[in-house]
């Protein structure tokens, strides 16, 4: 419980030393969520999807936390949105889970345009995960091992300078060692949901 504690602080702290990091408040609501917290949890939602509105695995756990809450219409409403946002960035996963959500609470489906073909890709460009455009590649892969492919593959360049920024404000907000792997796992997982990766 005190390891639980312990990271809702951290993240306290960071969604309060920079109120515009949606990653922080995304993080805090996870951490809330672990703890139990349900009504925290959709609050730090609430405010991760207000400042980045194409967060649509946000729109998956904030619909979550809301049915536990009792709240069954405003999770159908933040589904049904996550749903379209999905769609629209090409975030299969988290759209496909709200989709088999909303059919479970026998709620009506958005109209999804996931059938039109997804727009072409060029040599050197890359259709992101984070902004959902297609946009230009980094010029090589930023680690040399299979989840610096999968960002290479996945992400463009100008997200990935992006998150070298908000990387940084997360190893020095959390005070992350790297040399210790726990610490590592934590840096990791902040870089995998920034980058919509997950």
């Amino acid at each position: 419980m005190t390891q639980q504690n312990s990271r809702i602080e951290q993240f306290q702290k960071m969604a309060q030393a920079d109120p515009n990091n949606e990653l922080g408040h995304f993080s805090l609501g996870r951490a809330y969520e672990e703890a139990g917290r349900d009504q925290e949890a959709a609050a730090a939602y609430e405010k991760a999807i207000s400042l980045n509105a194409k967060l649509s695995k946000v729109y998956q756990l904030l619909g979550g936390v809301l049915v536990r809450l009792g709240r069954k219409d405003e999770a159908i409403s933040r589904w049904t949105e996550g749903v379209k946002v999905a769609d629209e960035r090409g975030d299969t996963m988290p759209r496909e889970e709200m989709v088999k959500l909303l059919r479970g609470l026998g709620a009506p489906l958005p109209t999804i345009k996931s059938s039109s073909p997804a727009p072409a890709t060029g040599e050197g460009q890359v259709m992101c995960s984070r902004c959902g455009q297609v946009k230009p590649k980094m010029a090589s892969a930023p680690y040399s091992n299979a989840q610096g492919k999968m960002i290479y593959e996945r992400v463009c360049a100008d997200c990935w300078r992006d998150w070298i920024h908000m990387g940084t404000k997360v190893i020095n907000e959390l005070r992350l060692p790297l040399s210790d792997p726990q610490a590592q796992k934590v840096f990791d997982q902040h870089m995998i949901e920034f980058l919509c990766l997950n």
